[in-house]
């Protein structure tokens, strides 16, 4: 395994891992409809300025989100929108395209 196969793991083991919490989640779910201020984001969560503040900062280290400043209010927007699709496919709304492929030797199919 390449250092460059070890670092993507990485990379995608962090947004799983964002992406592991139902208030980060539920961001998510919003964003997915367009960019949104803070306090929107604080609004619509069941958590306050601090926890959602605490759970955006962990969804743009992982790169789901980027954020942007106009005067006082910051607006974050999705960089991944195949997080949606993800999410889509987790709820049973993505019919796959193709048959999942067996491995070689695996009976248990």
């Amino acid at each position: 395994m390449s250092k460059a196969d070890t670092k993507q793991r990485k990379q995608r083991a962090a947004i799983f891992k964002a992406l592991g919490h139902p208030a980060r989640l539920q961001i998510v779910e919003v964003l997915r409809a367009g960019e949104r201020c803070v306090c929107d984001l604080v609004d619509v969560s069941e958590g306050g300025w601090s926890t959602v503040s605490r759970h955006l900062s962990v969804l743009k280290s992982a790169g789901i989100l980027e954020d942007e400043k106009r005067g006082l209010q910051v607006y974050y927007k999705l960089t991944l929108p195949c997080v949606g699709t993800f999410l889509d496919c987790l709820s049973g709304d993505v019919a796959p395209k193709t048959k999942p492929a067996r491995a070689k030797g695996c009976g248990c199919r």
